[in-house]
This record gives C-alpha cells, sequence and structure tokens, in this order.
C-alpha cells in the first residue's frame, strides 16, 4: 500500500468515527428529546409536600387528611363581588353559584364539577359593610396535579373559566369580581410556570444565539455549539421526565426553569472553551484531527473539574430538608452531566466532520500564528504584570465594600400573594378582600387537638395575635342563618379553625405562627398546628437549617477538588476566598438593586443557598479555566510569565463564556416571579463579577504577587 493511501485511510478513520457520534447523538435525540415537552406534565408544586415528614404541619395535614377523603381536600377558592349589595344581588349570585359545577372548563366538555367535592353547597355571604360578597368554591387539592385532555394543567384552567363566570355575573349586576385564595394564587404561579416551555426557552435560545453570532464573527459556526446545547437539553430533560414520571426525583416548574438556563449556559460555555482551543489548535497543526487531539487534551480536564464541581454543589441540596431543594440536586446535576458529555462528544464531532469552513470568514489557517498573544487582553496582562499589587488591593477593596451591604439584605421571606413581578388579579383580590372580611376568610389555621382539650384550646388561641375567629370543623358546611351541625369527630380528635385578621400569606401571619404555636402546646402538648399559613412557617425554618448545613459541605468539596486540580493547597484556598468574596459581593450588590430598583418586598429564605450554590459552582468554573491554562503555561515558562500568558489567551474566551451565563440566567426575568427574577439577577451579576474582575483582575495579580509559592506543596512552587 502506498504512502498516499495509507495517509487517507488515517484521515477517513476519525472521520467516520465522527460520522458514527453525530449519528449516535441524533438517535439519543430522538428518543428522549420528544419527552422534554413533558417535563411540565410531571411537576409537582404544593408547597404543603416539600416539607419534611417531621413538620408540625406535616404531621397535622396527615391528621387533617382523616376529616376527609384523600381525594376530596380542599384547595380554598374564593370569589369576591365588590358594589352595592341587596338582598336580590345575593338571592340571584347564590342561583347563578349553585349552577357553576355544570359549567364546563372552557376550551373542553369537562364539567367543573368534576374537581369540585361532592356534596358541598356553593353560596355567598354579604360583609358586614355591606358593600362585598364572598364565595367559596371547594376546589379539589388532588386537581393541582391533573391534567385535562388537552394536557393543560387543571387548575389555572378551572381558574380562568371562574373568572369568566364571575365576571359575567358581575357585569350584568353592575359589580366588579376577583377570583383569589389560595387556589387562585397557586392556580396564577402554574400559569406563570407555563412560559417555561414557550417564552423562557424561546428567549434564552434567542439571547446565546446573537451571543454566539456576535463572538464567532461568523454566519454558521454558532450553529454547532447551539445544536449540540440544544442535544444536551432534550437529553437531560428526557431522562429527568422518566425519573420524574416514576417518583424516583421530585421537579417543580422552579426546577425545570432553572433547567433549561443551566443547561444552556452550561453547554455553551464548555463549547466556548472547546472550539476556542480548537481554533488556536488548528494555528498549530496541518491536520484538523491533530488540532483537536490536541484541543481536547488540553480542555478535558478543566471541562471535566468544572461540571464535576457543579454537580457535587448541586448534590449536596440533597442533605436539605425541603423536597424542593432536594429535588433541584438531581435535576441540576444530570443537566451539567448531559451538558459535559454532549460538549465533549457531539460538538467535537461536528466540528472535525464540517471541517475549518465552518469558521469561515475568519478561516484559521496552519500558519504557528497565535493571534490570542496581541490586542486588548495582552495590554491587560501587561497590566497586570507591571502593577500587580496594585490591582489586588483596589479589586479586593471594591469587593469588601460591596459585601458590606449583604449585612442588610432581607432574606426573611416574602408571601406568596408578593411572589409576582407582575400585577395578578389573585393577588387584587386578596387585597381587596382584606378590606371587608377577616383576611384569613377561607384559609384558616387548622388545629388538630382531642375533643377533651378542645375548649381550652379554643380558649387560648382566641387570645393569640392577629385571630379573629375560632370555631370547630362540623359535619356540613357553616350556612348563614342556619343552625349549626354537629362537630366533625374522627378517632376522638377535632379541628379547630382560627381564622386570622390579616392575609393568610403575608408576613405578619407566617411570623404569628409561634405565638399560636405556644399557647396551643400550653393548652394541649400533643397538639399540631397546621394549614397553609403554618406551612410556610415551617418551610421558613428549613431553609434556615438548609443555609447552615449546605453552605459549609459545598465550600469543603470545592476546596478539595481544587486541591485535586491544581496540585496545590494554596491556589484552592486562593481561589476559594476570592469567589466567596465575589458571593458575598454580590449579595450586596442585590441589596442595592432589589431595594431601590426592583422595590421588591425581599427575599425567599432559600434565596442565599440557591444563589450560593449556583455563584460559587459557577464562579469557580472561570478560575477553573484560567489556572488550568495558567498551570499548564507554567510548567513551559515559569509562573510569572505563565499566568500572564494564561490570563491573555484564555482572556477572551472565558469572558464571552461570563457573558452567554450571565445572558441565560438574566432571562429567568421573563417568569413574573420575584425568586426567579432574583436568581436570574444574582447570577448573572455575580458571574460578570466573576468573569470581568476577578478572575480578569483580583486572581491573576495575587498570582503575579505570590509567585511559585501559590503552587506549594507541588514542585512548580520553584518555577
Amino acid at each position: 500500500m502506498s504512502t498516499i493511501s495509507k495517509n487517507k485511510n488515517l484521515l477517513r478513520r476519525p472521520f467516520v468515527i465522527a460520522l458514527l457520534v453525530i449519528f449516535a447523538w441524533f438517535g439519543i435525540g430522538g428518543g428522549l428529546g420528544p419527552l422534554f415537552g413533558k417535563l411540565s406534565t410531571v411537576q409537582e408544586n404544593d408547597n404543603a409536600n416539600f416539607l419534611p415528614s417531621n413538620a408540625e404541619a406535616t404531621m397535622a395535614a396527615k391528621d387533617i387528611e382523616k376529616f376527609s377523603t384523600a381525594e376530596s381536600r380542599a384547595l380554598p377558592t374564593l370569589i369576591l363581588y365588590l358594589g352595592a349589595i341587596d338582598q336580590g344581588k345575593l338571592g340571584a349570585l347564590n342561583a347563578d353559584l349553585a349552577k357553576i359545577g355544570s359549567k364546563n372548563i372552557e376550551g373542553t366538555s369537562v364539567p367543573i364539577s368534576k374537581y369540585l367535592l361532592p356534596d358541598q353547597p356553593v353560596f355567598a355571604y354579604p360583609s358586614q359593610d355591606g358593600k362585598a360578597m364572598l364565595a367559596s368554591i371547594p376546589v379539589m387539592a388532588d386537581a393541582a396535579a391533573q391534567l385535562l385532555p388537552n394536557n393543560k394543567p387543571v387548575l389555572p384552567e378551572i381558574i380562568a373559566t371562574l373568572r369568566t363566570e364571575a365576571a359575567g355575573f358581575a357585569k350584568t349586576n353592575g359589580l366588579e369580581a376577583k377570583v383569589t385564595g389560595i387556589g387562585a394564587i397557586l392556580g396564577d404561579l402554574f400559569g406563570a410556570f407555563g412560559a417555561i416551555d414557550t417564552a423562557l426557552l424561546g428567549t434564552t435560545l434567542l439571547v446565546v444565539s446573537l451571543i454566539l453570532i456576535i463572538v464567532y464573527r461568523s454566519p454558521v459556526l454558532w450553529i454547532l455549539p447551539l445544536l449540540s446545547a440544544l442535544f444536551a437539553l432534550s437529553t437531560a430533560g428526557g431522562v429527568i421526565y422518566l425519573l420524574a414520571k416514576n417518583d424516583v426525583i421530585a421537579l417543580n416548574g422552579q426546577s425545570q426553569g432553572i433547567l433549561s438556563v443551566l443547561v444552556l449556559g452550561a453547554a455553551t460555555d464548555y463549547a466556548l472553551l472547546l472550539i476556542s482551543r480548537y481554533r488556536e489548535e488548528l494555528h498549530h497543526h496541518a491536520s484538523r484531527f491533530d488540532a483537536m487531539k490536541s484541543a481536547y487534551k488540553g480542555i478535558f480536564e478543566p471541562i471535566l473539574a468544572s461540571g464535576t464541581t457543579v454537580m457535587l454543589s448541586l448534590l449536596v441540596l440533597l442533605a436539605s430538608e425541603l423536597s424542593s431543594n432536594r429535588g433541584l440536586g438531581p435535576v441540576g446535576a444530570i443537566g451539567i452531566a448531559a451538558s459535559m458529555v454532549t460538549i465533549l462528544t457531539l460538538l467535537p464531532a461536528l466540528l472535525v466532520a464540517f471541517g475549518r469552513w465552518i469558521f469561515w470568514p475568519r478561516i484559521p489557517r496552519f500558519d504557528d500564528v497565535d493571534a490570542q498573544l496581541a490586542g486588548t487582553w495582552a495590554k491587560i496582562g501587561s497590566a497586570v504584570d507591571r502593577r500587580p499589587r496594585r490591582i489586588w488591593i483596589s479589586t479586593a477593596v471594591l469587593l469588601v465594600v460591596l459585601a458590606g451591604f449583604s449585612t442588610s439584605l432581607n432574606t426573611k421571606g416574602i408571601s406568596t400573594s408578593e411572589s409576582f413581578t407582575t400585577e395578578q388579579d389573585s393577588v387584587v383580590g386578596l387585597e381587596l378582600l382584606t378590606q371587608h372580611f377577616p383576611g384569613g376568610s377561607g384559609q384558616p389555621t387548622q388545629i388538630v387537638t382531642t375533643e377533651a382539650k378542645a375548649p381550652a384550646v379554643i380558649a387560648a388561641v382566641k387570645g393569640a395575635p392577629n385571630v379573629s375567629d375560632v370555631d370547630y370543623t362540623r359535619v356540613s358546611p357553616v350556612m348563614p342563618g342556619a343552625p349549626l351541625s354537629e362537630i366533625k369527630v374522627v378517632d376522638g380528635k377535632v379541628i379547630v379553625n382560627a381564622t386570622l385578621t390579616i392575609s393568610p400569606d403575608s408576613r405578619e401571619a407566617i411570623a404569628s405562627i409561634p405565638e399560636i404555636r405556644k399557647v396551643v402546646h400550653a393548652a394541649d402538648p400533643a397538639a399540631l398546628v397546621g394549614g397553609s399559613t403554618a406551612v410556610s412557617y415551617d418551610i421558613a425554618q428549613a431553609s434556615a437549617r438548609d443555609n447552615r448545613v449546605i453552605i459549609p459541605i459545598v465550600l469543603v468539596l470545592i476546596t478539595i477538588i481544587l486541591g485535586f486540580l491544581l496540585r496545590s493547597i494554596v491556589s484552592a484556598l486562593l481561589l476559594l476566598v476570592t469567589v466567596v468574596l465575589s458571593y458575598l459581593a454580590t449579595l450586596g450588590a442585590c441589596k442595592i438593586v432589589f431595594d431601590n430598583i426592583f422595590h421588591f418586598k425581599g427575599a425567599d429564605q432559600s434565596f442565599p443557598l440557591f444563589a450560593f450554590i449556583f455563584l460559587v459552582a459557577l464562579g469557580i468554573d472561570y478560575n477553573i479555566f484560567l489556572m488550568t491554562r495558567v498551570r499548564e503555561e507554567s510548567i513551559k515558562i515559569g509562573t510569572h510569565a505563565g499566568v500572564i500568558k494564561g490570563l491573555t489567551v484564555t482572556g477572551s474566551v472565558i469572558t464571552s463564556a461570563g457573558i452567554v451565563l450571565a445572558a441565560t440566567f438574566a432571562v429567568l426575568g421573563v417568569i413574573p416571579l420575584v425568586f426567579l427574577a432574583e436568581l436570574g439577577f444574582a447570577v448573572a451579576f455575580g458571574v460578570l463579577l466573576d468573569t470581568i474582575v476577578v478572575r480578569s483582575l483580583l486572581v491573576p495579580a495575587l498570582v503575579r504577587e505570590i509567585g511559585g509559592k501559590v503552587w506549594w506543596p507541588s514542585k512548580l512552587q520553584n518555577k
């Protein structure tokens, strides 16, 4: 066989392997991709199900369920009618409400009655001031987890239908109607999560596409990393769907939204690193296969270390007391794993299959020219080389000043009605309800006690803060003017309902739970205080515990990974300190922006934990990308020269990666939920801070100042 024939066979062999990898991925995508679109059908968004089994609200809920069949647990949904009220309008309204169950849910032939409690009358009663009427619609709690024949979630569609019906009656009678209560708020919440499949994903893809086009200045190259990221997302979504459907992991709307931006952002980041190194190596190799082999050798370890760091940080969430947090751990870890595998297999195959022309019009030639050693980043590297001490001191001071504001960031939680960034009908209705009825109407705090001790519990609760009325759960609903039915007793226990004077999901109501429990337990130590307000309080306590436990574990894990990756204790601790400082500075910036620009009422108790997981785990990525290249160059040319060259050659790609990740998380703001908007801003700002200040200036300046000792105890410290 001639030399030419041998060379052709050698070239053909990796090309065939690349094609096989591509075909394999299309097969995987064809199998798992369609399942991604079904993710919203396996969500679990009921806060009560997030609590640990030993929480008092959870134990109370188990007893409360015994007072009714599992399928008939109520989800309080209220319709508030405002205007001039008289007996004629009240009678007409009650006649209209008696037929509400026979109405079909909009767009279907399914009657509303299918999802209402059986044998429960629906009626309205007037307020004492004669300016409002209130009706309670007994929606089954299980409706929140069911789908209609058209695959739309039941609860938001029921709420939409009730709003249409209520508006029709109100218009005819010169009134105004608002559908509110926990059922309507949850319906609006589920509706907001529904935008994850459309608005969030579409906006994220558009933003990433635009950034990639600008970065590569190529009409075609950007398609390959974006295609690879989509394969990663569809693969992760398919795997998660199968696991959630079989109750292996828990998925909620919040986790699904984070999954999309996390996978697209991380996969694009890894793709930028691979393509940048591949472009660099194409200048040094005549064969694109040799160039990819060399590039792969340079990026495999940092991508693996980066992905492993994020995955382990996310999996630490399995130690959370809240199932919603525990669910995000494996969901996010699966997403990162899919991102790594896709970018390390599919993207290299696509790049070598298409050849050098994919970079058109800036096609890298075999000329042994390193274009990255000139330009803006060469100037930044030169500045760090000349004045390292001035740079690291000034940037450290800036971060410390910002971090000082973090101590006053309000993370005491927000009410459900404060959880939306846009005005919701359910929230407006809740605010109007408190002007005419006790704020807790239709949504009482429920106390499970024995029949014998119930009178003492009632007497004690009447003296608790923010309690307006106390009564038993009875065999039949209480109807105005009708005699009271018997008290419902199950296994010697009764339920005492405490109606609050204020909105049951407000911070003031939640803060009153400890005092209510105190007086209740004094009257009956075995009594259990539950209900939605108690659930919110117990979630806050679990979140505080998670912050204390999970954050230190993540810090230890990251330090160990960095130590092994860089073969150095000093550099691992140095990077960890800078990233934590960046995290605290980001919280300080959040304090300023949330209070003075967005005017949010506060942040969820879990916000510091989520921000920490994403900022520290993702923020360390850029330092990993930088320091692995610095170590590689230091072995060749020494630490002083190596840190400057490492900064110069990685400057453009890491900055681009940071911008992509920041932009993808910023897109969370399209979902009208305060938590996601806050998390999106925090990660976007923190990533840019890490990319532009910490990785570009602070870390290189510190390494330049410390010199070879930064690699202690490895032998590289002598270079």
